[in-house]
């Protein structure tokens, strides 16, 4: 199993079995970290995968300074994915959680810690990373910007003449749990 198909069932299981809405692999942020995989939920509630294909990969991911001290880094929950009986329950760090795939199934083997993991500072990362995530789409739509872009169905309903078409749904009417 290569990390890249990892990570694709880390966002696969976080979009379907855990529930994610929004779900980012392989974004970097002004704080040095670069999630393979994280993911948020309602009441901004981030779930961070590590995805990890051999023993000195996950060895080495320990020396992090995100890893050493845990309040600066990502994620309420944090879990380690990696192929089965790659990494034992009990060299877990405190209260992270571990996945293992096979093929395209993910098992939860160990739940994280129900409590947030999250400190201020973590949360400030993730904003960041979430604000960079966000400008480089803006970079990719321009001369639109983000707002526009987001508003396509105001510009529909003025085209159409007061009406949104056939099987489109009104704005106000899509569910957005992030909303909350």
């Amino acid at each position: 199993m290569t990390h890249q198909q990892l990570i694709r069932l880390a966002e696969q299981w976080l979009r379907r079995k855990y529930r994610c809405g929004i779900v980012l692999s392989e974004q970097s942020c002004a704080s040095g970290e670069t999630p393979d995989v994280i993911g948020w939920k309602g009441k901004c509630r981030s779930v961070l995968i590590e995805c990890k294909i051999s023993r000195a990969d996950f060895l080495a991911d320990r020396e992090k300074p995100f890893r050493k001290d845990p309040s600066l880094g990502m994620g309420c929950e944090r879990f380690y994915l990696g192929p089965a009986g790659l990494i034992r329950a009990g060299e877990l760090p405190a209260k992270w959680g571990l996945l293992e795939g096979k093929g395209r199934e993910v098992r939860l083997v160990v739940r994280p810690a129900r409590n947030s993991q999250r400190s201020a500072t973590g949360f400030m990362w993730e904003m960041n990373l979430l604000l960079a995530s966000l400008r480089r789409v803006e970079v990719r739509i321009e001369p639109q910007t983000i707002t526009d872009f987001l508003k396509w169905k105001n510009r529909l309903i003025d085209y159409n003449g007061g009406q949104l078409p056939e099987g489109v749904v009104a704005p106000e009417a899509e569910a957005n749990v992030h909303l909350n």
